[in-house]
């Protein structure tokens, strides 16, 4: 029996658009919910916001998110990062280049000190992103 940590994130009335994005970027299965279809209760025209989602790809990767509705806090990129890590760097430098896009760099993917292959950015949504290759070519 394994033990996943998944990361979650919160958003504003995005959750769908930045779910979908995600999913175009690193494949699999979007499954999402909407308060509406469970009845939930939220201010007026809310209801078809995205109550929770899940992000299954290929490689065993699972991502989460939801929309907040009001009446709940909400503060975009700050309490979330995500890293994405492994030992094929072209794959993980396709994730890096695709989450990216319209994003905001901060470390070019490149070999890092410590030997591997790292990179951070903030998507185009805010949520800050760290993507680390071990095992890189020499």
């Amino acid at each position: 029996m394994s033990t996943n940590l998944n990361p979650y994130i919160s958003f504003k009335g995005e959750a769908k658009e930045a779910m979908e994005f995600y999913r175009s970027v690193l494949g699999g299965e979007l499954t999402a919910s909407t308060f509406d279809d469970f009845q939930m209760p939220v201010a007026e025209g809310e209801g078809g916001l995205v109550m929770h989602s899940q992000l299954v790809t290929p490689g065993g990767l699972v991502l989460m998110g939801s929309d907040t509705p009001t009446g709940m806090d909400y503060t975009p990129g700050t309490n979330v990062t995500i890293a994405i890590s492994g030992e094929d760097i072209d794959e993980l430098r396709g994730y890096f280049d695709g989450l990216s896009e319209g994003g905001t760099l901060f470390v070019p993917f490149e070999k890092a000190p410590w030997g591997d292959y790292y990179g951070q950015f903030t998507d185009k949504f805010g949520i800050v992103w760290m993507v680390n290759g071990g095992s890189a070519p020499q």
